[in-house]
């Protein structure tokens, strides 16, 4: 079932071995889904590491999004300005059962695995996944709400206390989004990565960062750290500086294969902690009350027509978040 839409195709970021716009058909959404018209897309590093190779994906690209609902099942969700979970999970498996979809054994993900994605005009998603978005947040905030959730899943996972000493490695969008979100908890993050325009954004927040070279003068180890720097050598660094009995937050996914020694990890009884995606619910609670803004971490809005040059700003140097303006909401 669908609503009145006259269009029968749409156009969309496809990766196939490369990422180019293309027209494809509208999609139909199956039982329990909605048919949500994109206002606003995020492009991310996933979705760079994906036209590399990355889960072996192919289909339209893209999982961070803001659009408004076009056909659902449920006729209150219709019209409304949204935000989607983006695992769909069998919803008959113990997982699902205890609201863990995205550990699912037979989920799909959106423009990661088995599901077409949302830099497109059109996107389908599970009633159950999508939140509605308070009228008083912008489309290009509300996109934001899948990485902010990724980082507030660390804060469920592990207790941050406010004297505790956390080192974020990774200046990319992900790192900067949770030192933001690690401040909340009270603490003093220290975000450390390599680029010094990037870390400039944190610091401008009142945030403390570092380059990577000056670390080397705190010799002292850290409580917690978190590695989000998508590199093997995140996690080395990582190893190194936290401390015995300290916690270990990995949030990088390496292509390829990580060889390291376990033995320190024994040795010094290092907690680690793999921490993935996160709920929506809180993060766009942060993005309601004003707690967190997103806006300086936004590096360039293109039109969909554009998306193939979006995408390449994104892989390039100093870049940051690139969105795609795709429609306008209602």
């Amino acid at each position: 079932m669908r609503s009145n839409l006259n269009k029968t195709t749409m156009k969309a970021l496809v990766y196939d071995g490369r990422a180019s716009l293309r027209e494809v058909p509208v999609p139909v959404p199956g039982p329990g889904e909605a048919l949500v018209r994109v206002s606003v897309a995020g492009i991310c590093k996933t979705d760079i590491e994906i036209s590399k190779g990355y889960m072996d994906f192919r289909g339209v690209l893209g999982h961070e999004f803001c659009g408004v609902v076009e056909y659902s099942p449920d006729e209150a969700l219709t019209g409304k300005r949204v935000v989607g979970e983006i695992n769909a999970g069998c919803n008959e498996c113990p997982y699902c059962r205890k609201g863990l979809s995205r550990h699912c054994p037979h989920r799909t993900v959106l423009g990661i695995q088995g599901r077409d994605g949302a830099m497109a005009e059109y996107v389908t998603l599970p009633v159950a996944n999508l939140l509605v978005v308070p009228d008083h947040v912008p489309d290009e905030h509300a996109v934001f709400v899948e990485p902010i959730a990724a980082a507030v899943e660390i804060l469920e996972q592990v207790h941050i206390k406010p004297a505790d000493k956390v080192l974020i490695i990774g200046d990319g969008k992900l790192g900067l989004l949770i030192s933001m979100v690690m401040r909340l908890s009270g603490c003093d993050p220290v975000l450390v990565g390599r680029h010094p325009e990037k870390l400039a954004v944190f610091s401008r927040l009142g945030g403390s960062a570092l380059l990577e070279a000056a670390l080397a003068e705190k010799p002292e180890p850290f409580d917690v750290v978190v590695e989000a720097s998508g590199s093997p050598l995140g996690w080395e660094l990582a190893v190194g500086r936290v401390k015995p009995r300290g916690i270990l937050v990995l949030k990088s996914t390496y292509h390829g294969n990580l060889n390291f020694n376990a033995a320190l990890l024994v040795i010094r009884e290092i907690t680690v902690v793999g921490s993935r995606c996160g709920p929506f619910a809180p993060a766009l609670k942060l993005l309601e009350t004003g707690l967190l803004d997103p806006t300086p971490l936004v590096s360039g809005v293109y039109g969909l027509s554009d998306a193939e040059e979006a995408f390449r700003k994104c892989g390039g140097k100093g870049a940051l978040k690139v969105l795609l303006r795709i429609g306008e909401a209602s």
